[in-house]
């Protein structure tokens, strides 16, 4: 099973050691799902952790941003940029990840309201959309 997680909840993930994140923790390391994500994405990763608020909090718990980004590639597994999905998101800069998650029909987690106002339209696509909070595993 493919995943596509957006950068919020990879940020819970990886920084806010989020413990709702537990059973994707889980599950990934079993390898029971696979975190599939392109350069674009990661990119945007490393942008967000410039942030004042976030790079305060990596600060807070003595991490560094480059630390975040090395334990996002050893969890992710890169892939090309997938093909504009025929579902369009209002927010611009979340499209990449609904893209993906149409290419590959992976689960895609994020808690962005724009994203999860596809989620009777992606599904037509074989795609899954939701929080992880909603999530039980695979």
């Amino acid at each position: 099973m493919h995943v596509v997680i957006d950068t919020n909840i990879a940020l819970d993930l990886l920084v806010f050691d989020d413990p709702g994140c537990a059973a994707l923790v889980v599950a990934l390391d079993a390898g029971a799902v696979r975190w599939i994500a392109t350069a674009a994405m990661r990119g945007e990763l490393k942008r967000v952790l410039g942030y004042p608020l976030i790079a305060a909090r990596l600060a807070s718990r003595g991490r560094l941003a480059a630390s975040v980004l090395e334990a996002f590639d050893r969890r992710v597994e890169m892939v090309e940029d997938a093909p504009r999905a025929p579902c369009l998101c209002d927010d611009v800069d979340d499209q990449v990840f609904v893209d993906l998650a149409v290419a590959h029909r992976a689960r895609l987690f994020s808690k962005d309201r724009a994203v999860l106002d596809l989620r009777r339209r992606l599904a037509v696509h074989g795609v899954e959309v939701g929080a992880l909070r909603d999530w039980v595993g695979p």
